[in-house]
């Protein structure tokens, strides 16, 4: 059973509790209701350990959410579309009487879908004034900021994402509504959120093999003053790793020549995967020497084994030995968990694609990584200083890489960068 975690005002957890009844067999909710915005950070960090996934009832707190945590890889959130917006303005027009002609709204800058919904409407388009806010909201600004347009007679009414803000100008006799998610809305994330549960819990049950490898293992052991300290060295590099697979509830087991091996599942070493990074860390530190880690995912124990043989191989060809992770439909994974995460594949269907790289002498695994780094840099042209310095290349083998490509069209050289410092100019390409 998923343990999620429900996160929002309460009237919002209530109506998304009600709906979630039919999910009771495969999820198991844990409320966590909120008055003011400012608790959402508080709920998320004392909890987050004991949760397998969160869902937000709105964009607002789980943007704050993503925030705090650095990732929204376990994060679903209820999102505002306009069918809320719709029915916030029909129960505003109703209470009025007659179509709205001037309108307040405040929305958030990264869910401002008020303009467009207004646009859509086969109507009159009302006048209206937006105010947008960011992560660090101002209910009190808010408030102000209806009441203004209020008093100087430019508005009808108002809409606001805060019920706080639309009882506070209730009260001052101001019509105003609060723009809420819609039944279909929080279904549709129910159903969202299923899937992701369904293929989460299809990760968990796969096999995970990870490959440690303390490097120069024999240089090491040659430097040791007697053979007790060499087997000293080993029990503790052992009870390191041996606590590492308590911790993921594993299978160890030693290779020789320093290299071991843990078996578990997939989920169970994608969530500690931050505690493998300090052990390796510590290992490295021991053995004074460099760790490298390839883990692999897999069906079967074999092909999570092969797969975990690729991933040391390939960790062992970059210069700052990041753990790697090659999974199940051959993905690449670099330095997981963290920033610097890098994600590629090592395959394609792509006919056309094979046939130009193959004639450009360019493995696919090469050409992927090049596109996952424009990618991830936003680069929309580089050049091969730029690229090499991410790639842990040399530019000048970066600069036969890309030649290649050009060749094959597969990029092109669009211009040169010039230096007031002597030496030849960059040439600036961008991927076709």
């Amino acid at each position: 059973m998923y343990k999620i975690g429900l996160v929002g005002l309460k009237t919002s957890v209530e109506i998304i509790l009600n709906l979630a009844e039919e999910y009771k067999h495969e999820m198991e909710f844990f409320p966590f209701p909120y008055e003011n915005i400012e608790e959402v950070e508080s709920i998320v960090k004392k909890h987050d350990q004991n949760m397998q996934t969160w869902l937000f009832s709105g964009p607002l707190p789980y943007e704050i959410a993503k925030e705090i945590l650095g990732t929204d890889k376990k994060m679903v959130n209820v999102p505002a579309t306009e069918s809320g917006f719709y029915r916030s303005f029909i129960e505003l027009i109703y209470e009025h009487g007659k179509i709205i002609e001037k309108l307040s709204i405040d929305t958030m800058h990264l869910n401002n879908i008020s303009e467009e919904a207004l646009s859509q409407l086969n109507i009159k388009t009302p006048k209206f004034y937006t105010k947008v806010f960011d992560l660090d909201v101002d209910t009190n600004e808010l408030q102000q900021f209806h009441l203004d347009l209020w008093n100087q007679g430019k508005t009808d009414g108002a809409l606001s994402c805060f019920p706080s803000v639309c009882e506070a100008l209730r009260e001052k006799g101001i019509p105003a509504y609060r723009m809420s998610m819609s039944t279909m809305e929080i279904r549709q994330t129910l159903r969202i959120l299923a899937e992701k549960v369904k293929a989460s819990y299809f990760k968990d049950t796969q096999i995970g093999v990870e490959i440690i490898e303390v490097e120069f293992f024999s240089k090491v052991a040659e430097e040791m003053k007697t053979p007790y300290h060499l087997q000293y060295l080993e029990l503790r590099l052992k009870e390191m790793l041996i606590q590492l697979t308590e911790k993921i509830n594993g299978s160890f087991s030693e290779k020789g020549n320093g290299r071991y091996m843990i078996i578990s599942s997939r989920g169970a070493l994608e969530r500690e995967i931050n505690t493998l990074e300090a052990t390796v860390q510590k290992l490295a530190f021991e053995a004074d020497t460099t760790v490298a880690v390839g883990i692999g995912f897999g069906e079967t124990a074999y092909s999570a084994e092969i797969n975990a043989y690729r991933a040391i191989h390939h960790s062992k060809e970059m210069k700052k030995r990041e753990i790697v992770i090659v999974q199940d439909d051959g993905k690449i994974v670099e330095s997981p968990g963290n920033k610097e995460e890098l994600q590629y594949s090592s395959r394609t269907q792509n006919e056309i694609l094979i046939e130009k790289l193959k004639k450009g002498n360019i493995s696919v695994k090469t050409y992927k990584k090049i596109l996952a780094i424009i990618q991830k840099m936003g680069w929309n042209d580089f050049t091969t200083k730029d690229l090499a310095t991410q790639l842990e290349m040399t530019e000048r083998n970066v600069r036969r890489i890309v030649a290649d490509m050009c060749e094959v069209e597969l990029a092109q050289s669009i211009g040169q960068e010039a230096y007031s410092t002597r030496g030849r100019p960059s040439k600036i390409y961008r991927l076709l």
